[in-house]
């Protein structure tokens, strides 16, 4: 009988130190690490539009976009998490020289046939848990669609949009057109 071997833990220092020197990103969850996999062209390019679109409505204001190089921190009670949001939103800000932000005000994934049960699940249930975050957006790649995840009274509440269709995130006048955020891809 063949057993699976125990990925070994690893502590948050040596993650983020072999974070810098890898040519691979790896996420970090309560001490164990695993490689991520490449994105599609067009998963790439709906991240990069929205990374535009958010930019530009944001230029001039405290808040921040940040790109899938960045990660986000979550100090959960069982361990703490690291996670590559393929956009964020940050308003409160870590220093320059980290390579994560504590504080996102909006995350958004471009979901993926491997990724999209992650970040429907584990991702959305861990996103939803920090104090920050207004919105939690994920995004299909084959169709123009997306499912938002806005903090209201009682809780996040679920809304979708689709092709045509914008909509507004909770940061005073940001908000995202589906059409802009898929243009160049004949979907």
């Amino acid at each position: 009988m063949s057993s699976i071997p125990a990925r070994p833990f690893v502590s948050i220092e040596d993650y983020l130190s072999g974070e810098v020197e890898s040519e691979v990103k790896h996420e970090y969850l309560a001490g164990h690490v695993y490689a991520m996999v490449g994105a599609t062209n067009a998963h790439n390019l709906i991240a990069s539009n929205v990374l535009g679109l958010l930019h530009a409505q944001l230029a001039g204001r405290g808040c921040r976009v940040f790109n899938s190089d960045t990660k986000v921190r979550l100090r959960r009670e069982h361990g703490t998490y690291f996670y590559y949001p393929d956009v964020m939103v940050a308003c409160t800000l870590n220093p320059l020289e980290e390579t994560f932000q504590d504080s996102p005000v909006v995350i958004i994934e471009v979901l993926s046939d491997s990724t999209g049960r992650t970040d429907e699940g584990e991702k959305r249930e861990a996103y939803l848990s920090i104090q920050t975050l207004e919105a939690y957006v994920l995004m299909e790649q084959a169709l123009k669609s997306a499912v938002v995840y806005t903090r209201g009274d009682s809780g996040f509440l679920r809304q979708e949009y689709g092709a045509g269709e914008r909509f507004e995130l909770p940061i005073e006048n940001l908000s995202l057109e589906l059409d802009r955020a898929y243009e160049g891809l004949a979907i």
